[in-house]
């Protein structure tokens, strides 16, 4: 394949305010302006930009040799990214919603994940696969899952979550640069929250990929989220601080690797832990966060560990979402179940 390069462009000084999803399209954009061997592959994404419009405008600019519409065949998709990686590209897959992968699902747990095993480390597998999910926009089936789980169980992947604009321009480009396939998890219902980003920044000085972040400081327990229920968490932070309580809120950013050395900081701190993502709670990341938190806080913990999550059912229609999703007052009730816990 020959790649079509575009001519360098110099960046402008970020805007104010930035979209999660035109934050998306910038880091993008960075990633190829600075890598030639960066190729974007996946269903819709050339004229039109995808379903979300993340890809917006990258055809046009950079051909349609590094910008390339599929065919509507997500294992197909899969392998030829496969193969482009084996030859020195760095292909950036976009699933067109998170109830797509499961046809590309034996690619990358069967080849992506096991390549660079296999071949004792000589073929390496830069391959990103972006994937729009959770719920909260209103979708039919198969347009609404939570599957991080599958993937972060699988040993040779990295899995990611980006919660807010700043960090989805930089986490996709650090994805990008990395020699290890990275499943990138992108918050469908966030990709109009704004955020204040700075598309010049190096990645030498970012924050790294797989660190989680304390995005608001407190005393009396810590709640652990990632993708679309950071936001959710830190109104829930806003409402029990009006009660007196000081919650700490913990984006988690990676969801293999763990930093646990965050978590459990954090643990030790305030001694209760609530954990929520959107994702069933059998089996799900916040088992694992509190099976390990169990582990290495023990002596310090005042409360069970709780998980506010989805439900064990398939998701629902549109008009159910509300009551299956994790709002601000079921998270609240397990921080006051927490701080409640020993009290006479």
């Amino acid at each position: 394949m020959t790649a079509t390069l575009a001519a360098p462009r110099t960046f402008p000084i970020a805007p104010k305010t930035l979209p999660l999803g035109k934050a998306l399209n910038a880091g993008l954009r960075r990633a190829m302006d600075e890598d030639p061997k960066v190729i974007l592959l996946g269903e819709d994404i050339g004229k039109l930009g995808g379903v979300f419009r993340i890809t917006e405008g990258l055809q046009k600019d950079f051909g349609p040799n590094r910008v390339i519409d599929t065919p509507l065949a997500e294992s197909g998709i899969i392998g030829m990214a496969v193969g482009l990686a084996i030859r020195g590209y760095r292909p950036v897959c976009e699933i067109q919603f998170d109830g797509f992968i499961y046809p590309a699902f034996d690619q990358i747990v069967s080849q992506v994940a096991k390549l660079h095993y296999r071949t004792s480390g000589n073929v390496k597998m830069p391959i990103t696969i972006r994937v729009p999910y959770g719920g909260g926009i209103g979708a039919v089936e198969h347009h609404s899952e939570s599957p991080e789980g599958y993937f972060a169980q699988t040993a040779g992947l990295r899995v990611v979550s980006c919660s807010n604009a700043a960090d989805a321009n930089t986490m996709i480009r650090q994805a990008i640069a990395s020699d290890d396939p990275v499943l990138f998890f992108e918050p469908k219902r966030r990709y109009w929250q704004k955020g204040e980003v700075d598309v010049t920044a190096s990645l030498d000085d970012a924050y790294p990929l797989h660190k989680a972040r304390v995005v608001r400081a407190g005393t009396d327990a810590t709640i652990v989220a990632y993708g679309p229920l950071v936001t959710t968490a830190l109104q829930a932070a806003d409402i029990a601080a009006e009660e007196g309580h000081s919650i700490e809120i913990i984006d988690l950013r990676s969801l293999s690797p763990l930093d646990m050395d965050t978590i459990s900081a954090s643990v030790r701190k305030t001694g209760r832990l609530v954990v929520t993502h959107e994702a069933a709670t059998f089996l799900g990341i916040g088992a694992e966060v509190a099976a390990r938190v169990q582990e290495q806080c023990f002596y310090s913990l005042e409360a069970p560990v709780l998980r506010v999550c989805g439900f064990s059912t398939p998701y629902p229609p549109a008009k159910l979402e509300a009551h299956f999703l994790p709002d601000a007052d079921r998270i609240l009730d397990a921080v006051d179940r927490a701080l409640a816990f020993g009290q006479t």
